[in-house]
């Protein structure tokens, strides 16, 4: 037997599917969308969290427009560039660091062109007023003055011959699988190559959405493990002789300081306010004023261009034209104050097992809360879980999602409630078309906003049945039109279902001519016996009216018995799947429908049984006699109105 037809389990139900496909999609991230939107948030949020140096260890030369428009056009020639880096070494900067790619031999000095038509054309010669500038051979000059680095990117189809490298110290097998690889590397030439007190790669990591937000703290070719500028240029500065690279955990240690390793050996860049990247820069054409020139003393400087001629610019999570150099001077800032943020291997699972728990509490929390509370009780824990992953961001440098989580388990709890919400739409549906030409609509308005109220599988109760019956209806339909019968049964339920309705009864059923009424059920309904009484006087004289019609009257139609009883009662939904009927059984009902019969036999229109009687007010009722009724011991004395009815 079908007890309820809706069930909090199917809402339950479909959230923990919701949940099992939102696990599958945070596990997978097919299209990594998840991955963006962590990032973008974490754009924000380290902003946030790591405000910017107040005075910067690290200064930028930078190669802008201006000096351009100054000191001509780009390209340079290497003794122009290395005019600029004299006067950079001559200010006493601890370390310069180079983001310009010097790959290919001078050609533009005056030595360089000298040579170039010399090969174009043998023979030719060249006023000389004296020995000419040789780019390469200067520039070199230059960075001996201070230690310097130059950069170098990674050649991916052929091995050059190795640079120049900062030994790298290995203990133990440091498991880096997302590290930058190549074959070889493109680098300065052997005379500047010679010159250098370091070599820094420059490549800068871009994201699926075009921005960079990492820059390589290590890479690796076929030849060895190379550090990025920006390490090399601390390493330089805090006068190591190498790196350290530990395993279990991944650490690379620079210097007196330590850095945990993601497994792609990347940092991830904190985005800074382009304000903060010219409080930092020095223009180039500004080395000339001693003031500006004093300001390198004792600093990091990087050397690199802003002006677009240099191609140098980036897009980054705080601007759309970041200048390269920029990006390795924020990673050598956050070095320097330790703000190096790590995603461990084990926090990915970490964030499942999150998402698994609050997806769980947001289904049993949106099946089985009310809406309100429902609502607080969710934001209460999605807002534990974002101030959690806050937490670890500031306090350890893990860089927990913070929203990821929160926003599924927020779906969850969204699906969830809309399946409370359809389930609760059907339940009320399925209410009304039950009740509502059974019950007066306060009553099925209350069951609606508490559905606990109605209890459709099973209950006893108090009730009071009442059972009506047409006086000689068999015989009234075998000589009457069967239309005009329907016709007139029709017009009579109406009557009698108002009056019933009208004092707080409901229609139980309708058999043959018979209408069954219960006082007292879904809902209790207090004095439900007297109730029942004044229905059935009201019964009475509405179809005592509604037969002395004319057309009524013309089929013979005959009075209305009636028959009352109280006691307790089984009720509750009984039937099939396809078919529920909520009906009451016990000893009143059958009481109540002999009551009914026995109307014929001592001429009366309403009996009222001794259990109904006993919560009246005597005065209401006179006794007719005592009867035996089939199912009682013993007789039982039966009452009719005192006022006689029709």
């Amino acid at each position: 037997m079908t007890r309820r037809r809706f069930h909090p389990g199917s809402v339950v139900g479909i959230g923990l599917a919701a949940l099992a496909l939102l696990l599958g999609l945070f596990a997978l991230d097919p299209a990594g969308s998840r991955g963006l939107i962590r990032e973008r948030v974490d754009d924000w949020l380290l902003s946030v969290l790591v405000p910017p140096p107040a005075s910067p260890n690290v200064l930028v030369v930078d190669i802008d427009r201006a000096t351009l428009a100054e000191l001509g056009p780009w390209p340079w020639g290497r003794d122009r560039l290395a005019g600029l880096v004299e006067r950079i070494a001559a200010a006493g900067p601890s370390v310069v660091g180079f983001d310009i790619l010097l790959d290919e031999p001078d050609r533009l000095s005056a030595a360089a062109l000298a040579r170039a038509l010399a090969s174009a054309a043998p023979g030719a010669s060249l006023a000389a007023g004296g020995p000419l500038a040789d780019g390469d051979p200067l520039l070199a000059a230059a960075a001996r003055l201070r230690p310097t680095v130059f950069g170098f990117v990674l050649d991916p189809e052929t091995s050059r011959p190795p640079l120049p490298l900062a030994p790298i110290l290995t203990r133990g097998t440091a498991e880096l699988p997302g590290i930058w690889r190549g074959v070889g590397f493109i680098g300065p030439n052997r005379t500047l190559a010679a010159a250098a007190s370091g070599m820094g790669a420059l490549p800068l990591s871009v994201d699926p959405d075009g921005r960079v937000r990492r820059v390589p703290l290590l890479v690796r070719t076929a030849q060895a493990v190379a550090p990025g500028l920006a390490v090399e240029l601390l390493r330089l500065a805090a006068e190591a002789s190498g790196l350290i690279l530990e395993a279990a955990p991944a650490r690379l240690t620079v210097g007196e300081q330590t850095l945990a390793l993601d497994a792609d050996a990347k940092l991830r860049l904190v985005p800074r306010d382009p304000s903060h990247w010219a409080a930092r820069t020095i223009s180039a054409r500004q080395l000339a004023d001693p003031r500006q020139a004093a300001r390198l003393r004792g600093h990091l400087v990087l050397l690199g261009g802003s002006a677009p001629e240099l191609g140098g610019l980036r897009v980054a999570a705080s601007t759309s034209a970041a200048p390269s150099v920029q990006l390795h001077a924020d990673a050598a800032e956050q070095i320097l104050a330790g703000a190096v943020f790590t995603r461990p291997p084990w926090l990915g699972a970490i964030e499942l097992a999150a998402l698994a728990a609050m997806g769980l509490a947001m289904v049993l929390v949106a099946a089985r809360l009310k809406p309100r509370s429902a609502i607080a009780a969710s934001l209460v824990i999605l807002a534990v879980w974002i101030a959690a992953a806050v937490l670890v961001t500031w306090r350890w440098r893990i860089l927990a999602d913070p929203v990821g989580p929160p926003i599924l388990a927020g779906l969850v709890f969204t699906l969830t409630a809309l399946a409370g919400l359809v389930r609760t739409e059907l339940r009320e549906r399925a209410l009304r078309r039950r009740f509502e030409q059974h019950l007066a609509p306060d009553v099925v308005a209350r069951l609606i906003a508490e559905p606990d109220l109605l209890r459709l599988d099973g209950e006893e109760r108090e009730v009071t049945a009442l059972f009506t019956d047409i006086e000689g209806f068999t015989a009234m339909t075998d000589r009457a039109d069967p239309r005009a019968v329907v016709a007139a049964l029709d017009g009579y339920f109406a009557a009698v279902s108002d009056v019933v309705i009208a004092h707080g009864g409901m229609i139980d059923k309708f058999v043959g001519d018979a209408v069954h009424a219960l006082f007292g059920a879904p809902l209790d309904l207090a004095g439900h016996p007297e109730r029942a009484l004044d229905c059935a006087v009201a019964i009475a004289a509405a179809t005592d009216a509604y037969r002395r019609r004319a057309d009524i009257a013309a089929l013979g139609f005959g009075r209305t018995r009636i028959g009352i009883e109280t006691g307790r009662a089984i009720v509750g939904d009984v039937g099939g799947g396809r078919k529920l009927d909520y009906t009451a059984h016990g000893t009143a009902i059958n009481t109540a429908a002999r009551l009914e019969a026995a109307n014929k036999d001592l001429g009366t229109a309403i009996l009222v049984g001794p259990d109904a009687a006993a919560q009246i007010p005597p005065a209401r009722l006179r006794p007719v006699g005592r009867l035996d009724l089939r199912g009682r011991a013993e007789p039982v004395e039966v009452f009719t109105p005192a006022v006689p009815t029709a």
